[in-house]
C-alpha cells in the first residue's frame, strides 16, 4: 500500500473535532409596505445653516440594518408559532436643495410597526433575538414649513427574523 492511501475507514485517521459558531435563523417574514404622507423630521443638516424653504430630492435608507424596539411576543397555545409585534426604526439619508440652490443632506428616521406570526423557539439558556433587514426609499416629497422637514411617500421592505447563535460540533 502507498502511504496516505485510504484504508477503508471513513475517518481515515482523523479524530479532531471542530466547533463552528453560526447564527441560526428559526423563521423570517418579508413585508413590503407603501406609506403615504409620512413626516420626516430632519437632523444633522449638512450644511448646518440652510436657506428655507427646502426642495426635496430623495430619501433612502442608510443601512440594511434597522433597530428593533418595543418587542412583544405572544405565544399561541394551539400553534407552534407566536405573534411578534415590534417597532422597526430605519435610518434615512435625505437629499435636498435650499432656497439659495445649495445642495444638502440630513438624516431622518422612519418607524414602522410590525405584527406577524413567526416560529419562536422555546426559552433556553441562549436567548433568541428579533432582527430586521430593511430597505426604504422615498422618491418624492414636499417641504413642510411647520416642521421644517418633508412629507414623503415611502416604499419600505422589512425582513423580520428570529435568530440565535448556535455552536455546531463537527
Amino acid at each position: 500500500k502507498c502511504p496516505g492511501s485510504i484504508t477503508g475507514s471513513p475517518l481515515n485517521g482523523l479524530t479532531e473535532k471542530v466547533c463552528i459558531q453560526a447564527e441560526k435563523i428559526f423563521d423570517a417574514c418579508i413585508k413590503q409596505t407603501q406609506i403615504e404622507n409620512y413626516s420626516l423630521v430632519l437632523t444633522d443638516l449638512d450644511p448646518a445653516t440652510v436657506t428655507y424653504p427646502l426642495t426635496f430630492i430623495s430619501a433612502r435608507s442608510l443601512t440594511s440594518e434597522a433597530t428593533v424596539t418595543d418587542i412583544n411576543i405572544e405565544r399561541q397555545a394551539d400553534r407552534p408559532c407566536a405573534r411578534v409585534q415590534a417597532t422597526v426604526s430605519v435610518p434615512l439619508e435625505v437629499l435636498f436643495t435650499d432656497a439659495a440652490g445649495v445642495e444638502g443632506s440630513a438624516t431622518a428616521t422612519v418607524a414602522i410597526n410590525q405584527d406577524v406570526l413567526l416560529y419562536v423557539p422555546a426559552p433556553s439558556i441562549i436567548p433568541f433575538t428579533v432582527q430586521a433587514v430593511v430597505s426604504a426609499v422615498a422618491p418624492d416629497g414636499t417641504y413642510n414649513p411647520d416642521t421644517q422637514g418633508f412629507t414623503v411617500s415611502l416604499c419600505v421592505t422589512v425582513i423580520l427574523k428570529i435568530a440565535m447563535p448556535v455552536e455546531l460540533l463537527i
